[in-house]
């Protein structure tokens, strides 16, 4: 199954312009790589629903919370733990 987990934008590691965006994304501590290309309205502290190492759109702090709860509960964040490949 693919899903979008939620995830706390820490930093903007890479930007060719306003729209060409690479970042850190926090997911409980376990930080990846993801593209902003998606959500040019990101910024630091936001939290970005993931997919496929791309944010692609912008949450609420309570409800990205709630949903990564859950998701940990039903052993659904296994691929977190997987390196990036870059």
């Amino acid at each position: 199954m693919c899903l979008s987990i939620p995830g706390k934008l820490i930093e903007i590691t890479a930007e060719l312009d306003e729209t060409f965006r690479m970042g850190r994304v926090s997911f409980d501590g376990v930080i990846k790589e993801v593209s902003l290309t998606l959500v040019p309205e990101a910024k630091i502290n936001d939290y970005v629903l993931v997919h496929v190492g791309a944010a692609i759109s912008i949450v609420n702090e309570e409800e990205a919370k709630k949903t990564f709860e859950i998701l940990k509960q039903l052993g659904e964040l296994h691929d977190l733990d997987m390196p990036d490949i870059n």
